[in-house]
């Protein structure tokens, strides 16, 4: 298995002790900065530090997703960038960019391969991609396993350690076809967006969990009302505010000993409308929806 709390600076090795070998098994905190894209990497570092989030998963920093631009910027190169996460006591668990296995253009696969230095130097062993696609048909499935045979091959031959990590978001959001995608990629690794499956799915989270268990061991959460928003049909607020049954998830997660990453992953770089990420924090906190906190 792969570290999903890959501490940076760590080795392969020592990661798959944090994340997998521990005696107590228990959920890791993290947000995602999708949440506070404004702020530089030591801001949502020192953020997480303050709220006692062991993690973050970066998908925007200084005001942009383009991160290997920021990284370039900002730190000069990946050495840069991994001496600056070695300094610090809040991990990164994943670097999420912007692929869709179905749509997945030659430019699009060079621009997902730009991260590999970054994520190799600093450690970081997850790269978030997105499944893409709307049916869940035979062809977006096979144009979906195509594009994890070339990162296989391409993985393989490079001798990258970091795994490419598909979020349920689009097509895998759709009842019944995660089992249909496992049937062909059984050794995957899942971002499992719980909000996404139950809101857009119409999906019982327990019974959702039942089907990813085994290759997921990361969460996003998030809670929402069935209001209509500016955007979508429905409306996100405060955590623990909402509709989502989190008590249930957190029991089907507590049975099976779950161990890894449960994320917030705060929309606010796409609903401006929200509060800031340390409310939606302190939120959770309060109400103690969030399991890792």
């Amino acid at each position: 298995m792969t570290c999903w709390l890959a501490v940076a600076g760590n080795s392969a090795e020592e990661a798959l002790v944090i994340a997998i070998d521990s005696d107590t098994p228990r959920i890791r905190s993290a947000f995602s900065t999708l949440g506070c894209a404004e702020l530089e990497l030591n801001e949502a570092l020192e953020l997480a530090a303050n709220h006692g989030i062991e993690a973050i998963e970066i998908r925007a920093l200084g005001g942009t997703v383009d991160l290997v631009s920021y990284f370039t910027e900002r730190f000069g190169s990946p050495a840069g960038l991994a001496k600056v996460l070695e300094g610090s006591p809040v991990g990164v668990c994943a670097f999420n960019t912007s692929l869709r296995l179905v749509g997945a253009t030659a430019q699009a696969k060079e621009e997902f391969l730009r991260y590999l230095p970054w994520a190799e130097a600093a450690g970081v062993r997850s790269l978030r991609v997105f499944d893409g696609g709307e049916t869940a048909d035979q062809s977006e499935l096979a144009e979906a396993s195509a594009t994890l045979q070339w990162w296989r091959e391409t993985a393989a031959r490079e001798g990258f350690r970091a795994a490419m990590v598909i979020e349920t978001h689009d097509f895998l959001a759709l009842p019944d076809a995660i089992p249909r995608f496992l049937e062909i990629a059984p050794d995957c690794a899942l971002i499992w967006d719980t909000h996404h499956t139950w809101r857009k799915g119409g999906q019982d989270p327990v019974e959702t969990w039942k089907q990813v268990r085994r290759n997921t061991h990361h969460l996003h959460v998030k809670d929402s009302v069935s209001r209509p928003g500016p955007r979508l049909p429905y409306s996100y607020v405060q955590p623990g505010t909402g509709e989502f049954p989190m008590t249930a998830l957190c029991s089907a997660l507590g049975a099976d000993g779950y161990g890894g990453i449960v994320s917030l992953e705060w929309e606010r770089l796409w609903h401006q409308d929200l509060p800031p990420l340390s409310s939606a924090l302190e939120a959770a906190r309060r109400s103690g929806w969030w399991p890792g906190l």
